[in-house]
């Protein structure tokens, strides 16, 4: 446990992407296998259950701590994080545990079962042989709530340094519905498995938002347009009579989307297209949030294939009967293309259809349009451009449209959490409906430090009541709030759902009197949901 206390504290104290990855590969070097099973579980979000209440957990850490509950409720509050506020309040450990990462996980495993006794008395056990830091994560653990800020890509590339593995095969390796408590990590990343040649994908060639005049990409006859679609950008592998699907952020996804599968018998030529996997029914694509009913799910039901169909609309071709054609010019790549998607031939494959235009003005106004057809902007490709990888200037442009935006006045504001612990940094955003305030969203980014601290000086100063960490506030602050789409939503008040919303700045020149209205936020819903 003391190794896996030092290497979270090592990535939570750093930014830096390989600093992490090199704590990862020391601690993969020197860790039992059992726990580096359990690593690579946690960091992959595949937590134990929890088997003790936090209502328990609460009572027994002020107990232990000799606090009355509300002043433990207080501290709660203002530190803003359970694990924490119980490694802080309970009393430095009596003792020094050797147990390791895995054993702690199977101690509480075991509780589920448990009565009351048995379960203070193993907690307060545990709390008594933990240091501080130690305690803060078998906290986390028993609570549910253990979270890094590490991405999959990092633990794939510390795995393939330590073990000298392609980072591929380690990704195609750590897919699936495996048990950390019964696999080994002989298992799980040293094994190899016949299929992961075949499933090997492509770096990814992404574009820069254009940040230059339009003007200044010299002849528009030299560029290809298509509309930039909103959905999950992904590789479509189809080799050796086999399907295999990847998003951008290197997942396999194919479980996920199953009713793709049949494409690999629709040509007898092995190929690879990157294109989007886009919610799509009738002819016309459906709005991200469709999508969002099937992401991150284990299981895919009948009835989220029904709800949520979906497509790959292709964009490029980066290999053809077997042969990586990347270095080969656009045009060339795209041609071939279109005569794969007409061979293949079905409507669960179609053709990102270039824009047609003359000049940049003409362009200019395509992308306009945009939000007609579900798209966000307009994708511009050099037609003598290779397929490249990673982010590159220069041949690969996004011109997507201005975000949406809506004026609204703050009724709720919550702290944050880590360093933003002290700070009133997530608020909630209302329009107005009449004499009566709507809520519509949530948003905690977009503006400085020295203006959350500003935020959190006033909302100390009118606070109406409390709520736990939650602050109901004068409405007087005004926000613009950018956002990139709009959907009917039943889940909320204001009957709307908004994407990726953020605060564009603090609306100091506007009183709450000027703010939008939900009529408003409707006609927006009945231009562009």
């Amino acid at each position: 446990m003391r190794g896996f206390a030092q290497l979270f504290k090592q990535l939570d104290q750093t930014t830096k992407t390989t600093a992490k990855i090199s704590a990862l590969v020391e601690y993969f070097s020197t860790a039992e296998d059992k726990d580096k099973v359990w690593a690579i579980a946690l960091f992959s979000h595949r937590r134990p259950k929890r088997t003790v209440t936090t209502t328990l957990l609460r009572e027994w850490s002020a107990e232990l701590g000799d606090l009355p509950l509300w002043l433990f409720e207080e501290s709660y509050h203002i530190v803003g994080d359970l694990a924490e506020t119980i490694a802080l309040i309970t009393p430095q450990a009596t003792k020094v545990s050797e147990k390791s990462l895995s054993e702690w996980i199977d101690i509480i495993m075991r509780l589920k079962d448990e009565d009351e006794a048995v379960k203070k008395s193993t907690i307060i056990e545990a709390w008594s042989s933990l240091n501080q830091d130690e305690r803060f994560l078998f906290n986390k653990l028993i609570t549910g709530g253990f979270r890094v800020g590490i991405s999959q890509k990092s633990i794939i590339k510390a795995l393939s340094k330590y073990s000298g593995i392609e980072e591929s095969k380690i990704t195609h390796r750590l897919m699936g519905t495996w048990d950390p408590t019964t696999i080994t990590f002989e298992e799980l990343v040293l094994a190899s498995n016949p299929t992961e040649d075949l499933s090997k994908p492509y770096p990814f060639y992404l574009a820069y938002a254009l940040d230059i005049d339009i003007d200044q990409l010299g002849d528009p006859e030299a560029w290809s347009a298509e509309r930039k679609w909103d959905g999950i950008r992904g590789q479509l592998i189809l080799r050796g009579g086999a399907y295999y699907l990847w998003s951008r952020g290197e997942e396999l996804v194919s479980e996920k989307f199953p009713e793709l599968a049949f494409l690999k018998d629709k040509i007898d030529k092995d190929i690879v297209i990157d294109g989007e996997i886009l919610p799509y029914r009738d002819g016309l694509p459906l709005n991200f949030n469709t999508l969002q009913t099937r992401i991150g799910r284990k299981n895919v039901t009948k009835k989220h294939l029904l709800d949520a169909p979906v497509i790959i609309m292709a964009y490029d071709l980066l290999e053809y009967d077997g042969e990586d054609i990347r270095e080969k010019p656009l045009r060339i790549r795209r041609s071939l293309l279109k005569e794969t998607v007409q061979n293949i031939d079905s409507d669960r494959l179609l053709l990102s259809e270039e824009v047609k235009f003359d000049s940049w003005d003409e362009l200019s106004i395509e992308r306009d349009r945009s939000r007609e057809f579900l798209s966000e902007g307009i994708m511009l490709k050099h037609k003598s451009s290779p397929y490249k990888s990673g982010r590159k200037k220069g041949d690969w442009w996004k011109w997507k449209v201005d975000p949406l935006t809506i004026d609204a006045v703050m009724i709720y504001a919550q702290r944050g959490h880590g360093r933003r612990a002290n700070l009133y940094s997530d608020f909630t955003f209302a329009v107005a409906d009449g004499d009566r305030l709507v809520p519509f969203t949530k948003a905690y980014s977009g503006l400085k430090d020295t203006e959350f601290k500003e935020i959190t000086q006033w909302v100390k100063k009118n606070t109406r009541e409390r709520f736990g960490p939650v602050s109901s506030v004068n409405p007087e602050l005004v926000f613009e709030i950018a956002f990139e789409g709009i959907a009917k939503s039943t889940r909320h008040k204001s009957g709307v759902a908004l994407r990726f919303p953020r605060i564009k700045r603090w609306r100091k020149d506007k009183p709450k009197e000027e703010i939008n209205t939900l009529e408003d936020l409707n006609n927006i819903l009945a231009n562009f949901g």
